[in-house]
């Protein structure tokens, strides 16, 4: 078992409420990491790494919060990460968490695994959406998703490259994780969106979907050709190296999500903050880099932005928030973001995420970045 997380005050009473509504099984689902839980753990821990070191006498009283994503202007530099079956959590599921960040003037990743089909959360939405696809065995089905996603309106594709297969999650395993009758991937035709049943512990019926569904023979010439036959521009998520990064701009991508898919896949991979600096530095403007993973606190953020991120992703806390109070706790997470963000600037002098020069230290050491 992984040491305890490191993580805001907030976030962790957030985790603590959403455990005492959901099942065990879910509940282990949304937290759990691969392995021995290291990354899981050191995603939140590596944030705490670092310092801030305030500007005085700045005169900032409101400082600019927004930003782009490829081209979409929104209000806050947090999006909703792709995060499956959110049903298990909300009975409105995505479509809940798309409303909420839409309040917030945020974007919205829809996992390919929605448990609301993508059309429906395009009405509940009032923020730009992106559409997850993992890459399959059937190429139709990706190709006819991207379609879809045309049609209703979304603006982007992220394309999950972390999850060949999935990494092994002891909790599922022991809880024989299995989804309720009513919770499916209802993007997917019927011969690949049917999910296992299993019987008992020793079995995920997730991973053994995984297995059935996804190709791990999938390669760059496989992107290249995604980005050639989609009019949407394509993300690259799970990237913790510089080389695949310049890589998957090569092959067409328009960006790259920083991401060690939460802790979930490979255990004692880097942590995505770590990863950041070489990947933002190794793109430079070719592409737009953000980063997924480990941010429970607004000066998470700040911290991310300092280090080269355009945006972050959030997760499991949205997911806790859905499971509380949903669309309406889910909101008042992204609000708290946006307003220990602001703080954070405010006090540290700084106007808005561009001006970040000098801002952190190292907290064990004199570099300054």
């Amino acid at each position: 078992m992984a040491p305890a997380q490191v993580g805001s005050a907030e976030a962790d009473e957030l985790e603590r409420a959403a455990d005492a509504v959901l099942p065990q099984s879910v509940a282990d689902f949304v937290r759990g990491g691969a392995g021995d839980e290291l990354t899981l753990a050191w995603e939140t821990e590596a944030f705490r790494e670092y310092a801030l070191r305030p500007r005085v006498f700045g005169g900032i009283d409101r400082p600019d919060l927004s930003t782009t994503m490829l081209g979409s202007r929104v209000s806050l530099p947090v999006a909703a990460a792709p995060m499956a079956y959110q049903r298990l959590v909300h009975p409105a599921g995505e479509s809940a968490v798309a409303e909420a960040a839409g309040r917030a003037g945020a974007l919205t990743v829809v996992p390919m695994l929605s448990s609301v089909c993508l059309e429906e959360v395009a009405e509940a939405a009032a923020g730009p959406l992106w559409l997850q696809l993992y890459p399959l065995r059937d190429r139709e089905v990706v190709g006819e998703l991207a379609r879809r996603a045309e049609r209703a309106g979304y603006q982007a594709l992220v394309l999950t490259a972390d999850a060949p297969r999935l990494g092994t999650r002891r909790r599922d395993l022991r809880n024989g994780f299995a989804l309720p009758s009513d919770v499916e991937p209802v993007n997917l035709p019927r011969q690949v969106g049917t999910v296992a049943e299993v019987d008992g512990a020793g079995a995920s019926a997730i991973a053994l979907h995984a297995e059935a569904t996804h190709d791990p023979t999938f390669g760059w010439a496989d992107l290249a050709r995604l980005c050639d036959q989609t009019a949407l521009p394509v993300v690259v998520k799970g990237v913790l190296r510089a080389e695949d990064a310049r890589r998957a701009a090569d092959m067409g991508a328009r960006g790259v999500v920083v991401s060690s898919h939460g802790g979930r896949q490979l255990d004692r991979a880097v942590p995505s903050l770590h990863a950041l600096p070489e990947v933002a530095e190794a793109v430079g403007d070719r592409c737009e880099v953000y980063l997924d993973g480990g941010v429970r606190h607004g000066a998470d953020i700040l911290i991310a932005a300092a280090l080269g991120a355009r945006a972050v992703f959030t997760g499991r806390p949205l997911l806790w928030a859905l499971a509380v109070g949903g669309a309406d706790a889910a909101a008042r997470l992204f609000a708290r973001l946006g307003g220990e963000l602001e703080e954070a600037m405010v006090l540290a002098g700084r106007a808005n995420l561009t001006d970040l020069d000098g801002l952190l230290q190292p907290r064990r050491g004199d570099r300054t970045c």
